[in-house]
């Protein structure tokens, strides 16, 4: 269950062909969009609706986990309050989306599909309790750091102050996210439970920090490189690196980009995904100015909404859709400037390019700081403080050699990990492997539990059995390979304090705080 942008899914589908290699059916869940991307790479896929840039031109607006004061002024807090009191609601439509793909059969071919495990990123809040209804394994995983940690406040959440230590203050950082999470979505993931899975509501103690609290395993395609596993993150949690689709064999570039490449000194590469941009033609001109400024020539990918009538100058190539693991190879682009999403992050650091972060929302700016941290490239700028100077500054460090040498020194460590085979033995080091192994055939999933012979079975095993009527149909139970204790109560000092170090965190007016919705 993939809940997010292209950068978000991609590396799953990465995960997904791993797994397949190894003998596993795959299906991806996700949004409608990247249906033919997905089985385009061989793998099943379900809809769950959604739209991902409609949530992309929120968080933009909305660059960490509490709504800004714009979106409260333009009246878009109030309009997602609205939304919430309609059938429609897109969140609901989503988590529904989540449930059926756990056993409708497929949409193109009719072929009966049933989940013995789901893997599953943080925005998918179906997850857990989809698990819990099948009784089956989950395994959490994302692009970014989502379990609480001394080490770095929650990408998320605005710290701005604080008047604690600072390893409290971003420990703490986490539980406010789970709370502000479930303040925003609670009672729609708790009708959702009732409705749909049949389980009993969660209440505002045992609902936040659901995962965490039932140890739920996670595994972190970051490379340890650039985010080491932090050393109060315990054995449940994984950093294994990044993901890697490998997209670059299949390509062959246009003619006039091939004689842009050959016709100059090495160009940066400057592109912003399918960030949302307020005014295109005030992005596009301060990009073609920063780049004369500094004295580079660039490939610019204006994939945030056109160049605004602009003219084109002549040290500027526009592009169109070039996988990045082909342009940051092989000293194609000396840099990279992106918005910090965490793939096109991981493809250019893993080619030694240093990189030049303009966050937009969300982890971006984190992985900005890590970047910087590292030396291999200046610190982030956000959008709404990009300018011709700042950016032609950063562009001239980035093609410095001490960025270079930094860039390349990240690039060897990076390229010695093999993140998708290191995350597909995570996942199996996770599952509960005796609890979900037929007792008579081994090497098959067990469904069906037997309470007059005490069995787990697998299909084949019961069907067997039942034709040479040792067992009879209706005796059997499902099996659940895994139980959730989701309404257990937990005594967290942690989270029970956060309420009265709630102001030194968020900068924001009491009352007015909603998440998302």
């Amino acid at each position: 269950m993939i809940v997010g942008s292209r950068g978000d899914v991609q590396p799953y589908v990465a995960l997904g062909k791993r797994l397949k290699q190894d003998g596993h059916r795959i299906r991806i869940a996700s949004h409608e969009n990247f249906r033919s991307f997905v089985n385009d790479n061989g793998l099943e896929f379900y809809g769950i609706g959604g739209d991902p840039h409609e949530l992309m031109s929120y968080m933009v607006k909305n660059p960490g986990l509490v709504p800004g004061m714009e979106s409260l002024t333009n009246g878009d807090i109030p309009k997602k309050r609205k939304v919430r009191s309609e059938e429609s609601l897109q969140l609901a439509f989503m988590l529904q989306g989540c449930w059926d793909s756990c056993s409708s059969p497929d949409e193109t071919t009719g072929v009966p599909f049933m989940a013995d495990a789901i893997i599953s990123n943080p925005p998918a809040f179906a997850h857990i309790h989809c698990a819990e209804a099948l009784g089956i394994p989950l395994l959490l995983s994302f692009t970014m750091p989502w379990c609480a940690t001394g080490a770095f406040p929650h990408p998320l959440v605005n710290v701005k102050f604080s008047n604690a230590g600072e390893r409290l203050t971003n420990h703490m950082s986490y539980a406010v996210a789970d709370i502000l999470t479930w303040q925003g979505m609670g009672d729609i993931i708790n009708k959702f439970r009732n409705r749909a899975l049949g389980l009993p509501s969660l209440s505002v103690r045992s609902g936040p920090g659901l995962a965490d609290r039932l140890k739920v395993p996670w595994t972190y395609c970051m490379s340890p490189a650039l985010v080491p596993k932090p050393k109060d993150w315990s054995n449940h949690i994984d950093v294994v690196g990044f993901y890697f689709l490998d997209l670059a064999a299949s390509f062959t570039p246009p003619d006039d980009l091939a004689a842009f490449l050959a016709s100059g000194e090495t160009p940066v590469y400057i592109g912003f995904g399918s960030v949302v941009v307020d005014d295109p033609g005030e992005m596009s001109r301060i990009i073609f100015e920063a780049t004369a400024k500094a004295g580079v020539r660039a490939i610019v990918s204006a994939g945030w909404g056109g160049l605004g009538g602009l003219e084109v100058p002549p040290h500027i190539y526009i592009v169109g859709n070039v996988p990045h693991d082909w342009l940051f190879a092989e000293g194609r682009v000396s840099a990279v400037v992106h918005h910090g999403g965490a793939g096109t992050t991981a493809i250019g650091l893993s080619k030694g390019r240093p990189t030049v972060i303009v966050p937009f929302f969300g982890d971006q700016e984190f992985w900005g700081d890590m970047i910087h941290r590292a030396g291999a490239g200046p610190a982030p700028i956000p959008h709404r403080k990009l300018t011709v100077e700042n950016l032609a500054d950063a562009l001239v460090y980035a093609t410095s050699p001490p960025a270079q040498e930094a860039a390349t020194k990240m690039a060897k460590q990076i390229t010695t990990e093999d993140g998708v085979a290191a995350g597909a033995e995570s996942f199996y080091r996770h599952l509960p492997l005796l609890n979900m192994r037929c007792d008579v055939c081994p090497d098959k999933v067990a469904v069906w539990w037997s309470t007059d012979q005490c069995l787990k079975l697998s299909a084949l095993a019961a069907q067997t059995l039942i034709e040479a009527r040792e067992l009879k149909l209706e005796h059997l139970d499902l099996h659940r390979t895994k139980e959730y204790e989701s309404r257990k109560k937990f005594r967290d000092p942690l989270t029970a304090g956060v309420g009265a170090f709630f102001w030194t965190i968020l900068q924001c007016e009491a009352g007015l705080v909603e998440l998302f919705t």
